[in-house]
């Protein structure tokens, strides 16, 4: 929103924030994780339930700390997600690992160590081979490892082929027809404890109805598996509520109300501990990407604001070729003109926009690529030898400086010549 002409977030100008941090400069709002968090809270309150966070939607320790205070718990894919958490939940280490659910389909001896040393709650298992090598690992440290196996239920998810994750075809999971067979040899196992199932099938997903038809045939094989003697506590019903992208008029609030409507109507009177694992919805609309216009130059009848952001900093447009409204820092009622908004990357794909009609810009403006809250800096790299973005939390009014700016310095650490 603007006040007095500016962009801001939180009652706090963008175009100071641009001014005191330099651009491209990542802007995440407090008040609004907590905010899309509460939401789960309350919808799911009459469930027992635990809300873990995907911690590859936006890992910065800031965000996660602040997760962290609202009592989430989180959804890691990697050992250094895992270190990320530690490091944010602080004298709360054993309290927060507690509350942590290990996916992901190429996990790690050292990383599976970590995982059981630190007490997480629950292994989502996706291969057989994955089973042998947790159960080795536990065996070799005498600790329990506490698994659900990653179930493929065959659901289509109407989403980007790159991120839908719930058909036979993909990578992720078992098939959930082979799953009693799987639990069986899992109870006898030493060393496994099998306590619940687990599915995820895909992310932006806008619609509720894939995740209830995942949830009913994970809930159907609970009920299979208890029925063969299984002691299964807790169904994971994985993540992936989408939002818009758009400047239409999206209400999160009724969409979060719709999904667990959804959810808990496919749950039933089945007493189990549901697991929710929203990232993209908890994160996205809180954060922007703040930038500068470098150059506009024409090219024949195209027009092209050159920014000082890059494909580096917010790959999503190139790679998905996602949608992100791009908003001047100064408020302005001059004309609408199409033109095209890139970065400097030595890339035809290095774009943020196609023919998307702005007010007119000129060297030095600023701008704002909204919704980059997730899978903005997480998805980030140095290409080009570009420094990563500095990072800014607003929490009651005040801005916080989460992240520096990388230095060229920086980069050169890790190199040996």
């Amino acid at each position: 929103m603007y006040a007095g002409g500016e962009l801001v977030c939180d009652g706090v100008s963008l175009q100071k924030l641009a001014k005191k941090f330099g651009t491209p400069l990542y802007v995440y709002s407090a008040a609004q994780m907590v905010e899309r968090a509460g939401m789960f809270a309350r919808e799911f309150a009459d469930v027992e339930h635990t809300v873990c966070y995907a911690v590859k939607a936006n890992s910065a320790l800031g965000v996660l700390m602040l997760l962290a205070s609202q009592r989430c718990g989180f959804d890691i894919v990697s050992g250094g997600e895992l270190e990320r958490v530690i490091r944010a939940a602080g004298d709360k280490r054993a309290e927060v690992c507690g509350r942590v659910v290990f996916s992901g389909v190429g996990k790690q001896p050292a990383e599976i160590d970590l995982a059981l040393r630190e007490g997480i709650l629950l292994f989502n298992v996706e291969s057989e081979e994955e089973l042998e090598l947790v159960a080795e690992r536990a065996a070799k440290l005498k600790i329990k490892a506490r698994i659900a196996l990653r179930v493929n239920p065959d659901v289509f998810a109407e989403t980007h082929p790159y991120i839908s994750t719930g058909l036979r075809e993909h990578k992720f999971g078992i098939d959930i027809r082979l799953a009693r067979k799987v639990y069986k040899r899992t109870a006898q196992v030493k060393w496994l404890e099998p306590a619940g199932v687990s599915v995820h099938i895909g992310s932006q997903i806008r619609s509720v109805e894939p995740f209830a038809a995942a949830l009913a045939r994970v809930v159907a094989l609970i009920r299979q598996l208890r029925s063969d003697g299984h002691d299964i506590r807790y169904a994971d019903a994985g993540g992936g509520l989408g939002i818009d992208y758009g400047a239409g008029n999206f209400e999160p609030a009724k969409q979060v109300a719709k999904y667990a409507k959804a959810l808990k109507g496919a749950l039933g009177a089945m007493d189990l501990h549901l697991l929710l694992e929203p990232g993209r919805f908890i994160v996205a609309q809180a954060g922007a990407l703040v930038s500068e216009v470098l150059f506009v130059k024409k090219n024949g009848t195209k027009t092209f604001v050159i920014a000082d952001a890059a494909m580096n900093d917010l790959i999503r447009p190139a790679l998905y070729q996602a949608h992100h409204e791009i908003v001047p820092l100064k408020q302005t009622t001059r004309k609408l003109r199409k033109v095209d908004v890139v970065g400097p990357v030595c890339e035809s794909g290095d774009f943020f926009a196609r023919d998307r009609e702005l007010a007119p810009l000129k060297r030095g403006d600023g701008i704002a690529l909204l919704d980059a809250g997730a899978y903005g800096l997480s998805l980030s790299s140095n290409y080009n030898t570009r420094v990563r973005p500095a990072e800014v939390l607003i929490e009651r009014g005040k801005a916080r400086l989460i992240r520096r700016r990388e230095t060229v310095e920086d980069l050169f650490g890790p190199e040996m010549v």
